[in-house]
């Protein structure tokens, strides 16, 4: 019988409350548990695919090709728990399953209303696709107060009082501000988002109190107090220096063992071995030493575009010991200003997925540099596109190579996979069918190439990584860019879609049509990030 743990936000947005879920889910681990987070997302969007990455993020992809919220990745970088569709929903796909229930006559003629139907199914995706999991959590969006959250909130209220409080409990998180000039914290919007939840009917049996400063017991008693809950239960959500002192940081204030203890578990269990999270901080405070790696991209003015690219670096980081310093560049500024001054002095550079022409012949600059230079160099999805273009300009004569992506050009090296698939009537129809007017979404097999770096990284023939992209690179070509350098190095197990190209004689040119940062996490770093911040060490040892 699985417990639930519903995680709500109130006050403002942007606390913490994805990374407090997954810390918590990683806390309920150690102590032997096994966890599924969950996210509700209440914006009328299917889903984030079609959302403009500076207003909401980078877009998750799991294993089973869901496009979702980007605190899925951190669920799955803090517990290694793969997401799956049925872990994110939100209000358009609810209201799409409604009508079209209406619209088959599911219903049998009632009318169609929020409480029931809306809250009955999300009651429904809640309690979905549960195995063996001892502890399901699920975080709500937004804020308390939010009239988007109102049908979520009151599903999780009924699901409170079907499930009783020994399967269920409420951790609601909220901030405690510091005034600097009064030098006083101030409890007041806490009472006052408390009291919102109280006024959908909901109780918070944990108060996670989100502060930059220590907060005193007299005024965790104040708190609890106004709040209606046990003092030992108000926690204090305090900044930490790295998201994987998290963990540490919420033990240390009590959380999982207030957990513990609502559910009537503390007699049962030796507590938490923590050994790992430990050892994560202990490697991010004290590095070896550091490498720089330039980010060439077109969303660096959010950097939650690319949130998991950056933790992945991170954690390539991790394994080899050192701190990876991040230089964020916008991949514009090459197509109006010398390549050379904003990329000297890094230790690698990596370009990463997009969409679209808009700074395209920036990151094809990138690449140029980093090949000549014999700076290691890493290609994700566009990425990879556009290191087979500039070889294809550069090194395979091909000087009107370009995308389809972004009109007419006269050798189309990227382009969908129906403008170059050759056979009869039927195979055309397939391929259109399969891939060509969607995205290729979530896990798909890879062959690597015998004697290739991907292979020696891998340390293995055959991969499955996750995609997100309509544009391929065209297989016609590889004969001439091989010729040129460029080697194929992965490809689809059928031998239709280039996967992974790499330069040999180069000290580490690799790109991927996947995005492998969406699998690494801080115990068990993405390989190819592994590989790359050390070759970056080698570089930066050679300057």
């Amino acid at each position: 019988m699985s417990k639930f743990i519903f995680i709500t936000g109130g006050v403002v947005s942007s606390l913490g409350k994805g990374l407090a879920s997954a810390a918590l889910g990683a806390l309920l681990q150690s102590r032997g548990y096994k966890v599924r987070l969950r996210k509700l997302d209440p914006y009328l969007n299917v889903d984030p695919g079609t959302m403009s990455p500076y207003q909401h993020g980078e877009v998750y992809v799991t294993d089973d090709g869901a496009e979702t919220d980007l605190d899925l990745g951190h669920y799955e970088r803090f517990t290694g728990v793969p997401a799956k569709k049925s872990d994110n929903v939100t209000t358009g796909q609810l209201y799409m399953d409604v009508l079209s229930r209406e619209r088959r006559g599911d219903y049998l003629g009632a009318t169609i209303q929020v409480i029931p139907h809306v809250t009955d199914a999300i009651k429904q995706f809640v309690k979905s696709d549960i195995s063996d999991e001892d502890f399901i959590l699920c975080e709500i969006g937004g804020t308390v107060g939010d009239i988007e959250s109102l049908p979520f909130l009151e599903a999780i209220r009924q699901l409170g009082n079907e499930l009783g409080r020994e399967r269920s409990l409420f951790v609601h998180l909220t901030l405690v501000p510091f005034i600097a000039s009064a030098g006083e914290l101030k409890t007041k919007p806490t009472q006052h988002s408390v009291k919102e939840l109280q006024s959908v009917g909901i109780q918070p049996d944990i108060l996670l109190c989100r502060s930059e400063v220590d907060i005193p017991a007299e005024q965790r008693a104040k708190i609890a107090l106004f709040c209606n809950i046990r003092p030992d239960a108000v926690i204090a959500a305090l900044d930490v220096g790295s998201i994987y002192d998290v963990p540490l940081s919420y033990h240390e204030q009590g959380f999982d063992t207030e957990v513990c203890r609502h559910f009537g578990l503390l007699e049962k269990e030796v507590g938490p071995d923590l050994g790992v999270w430990q050892r994560i901080s202990d490697i991010v405070a004290k590095p070896e030493g550091s490498v720089k790696i330039a980010i060439v991209g077109k969303y660096t003015s959010l950097l939650d575009s690319y949130k998991s690219l950056a933790e992945a670096l991170t954690h390539g980081g991790i394994a080899n010991k050192i701190k990876v310093e991040l230089v964020w560049i916008d991949s514009e500024i090459f197509e109006s200003e010398d390549t050379v001054q904003h990329l000297e002095g890094v230790n690698g550079i990596l370009v990463p997925g997009g969409f679209g022409e808009r700074g395209a012949e920036g990151k094809i600059s990138a690449v140029k540099f980093a090949r000549e230079r014999h700076v290691p160099y890493f290609g994700i999805c566009f990425g990879m596109q556009m290191a087979v273009i500039e070889a294809a300009r550069n090194l395979g004569g091909l000087k009107g190579a370009g995308s389809s992506e972004f009109g007419e050009c006269e050798q189309a090296v990227v382009g969908l996979l129906t403008e170059w698939v050759k056979g009869n009537e039927k195979e055309q129809r397939s391929v259109k069918d399969d891939l060509g007017g969607t995205m290729r979404l979530g896990a798909y097999e890879c062959l690597l190439a015998k004697n290739s770096k991907v292979r020696e990284v891998y340390g293995s023939d055959k991969i499955s990584e996750r995609h997100r992209h309509r544009y391929e690179v065209n297989i016609d070509y590889r004969s001439d860019l091989e010729k040129a350098g460029l080697n194929f190095s992965g490809m689809s197990p059928d031998q239709r879609l280039p996967e992974i190209v790499e330069i040999p004689n180069h000290p580490w040119f690799v790109g991927v049509q996947f995005h492998p940062e969406l699998k690494s996490k801080p115990f068990d770093p993405h390989p190819l990030f592994t590989s790359f911040v050390e070759a970056a060490i080698q570089q930066s040892r050679l300057v």
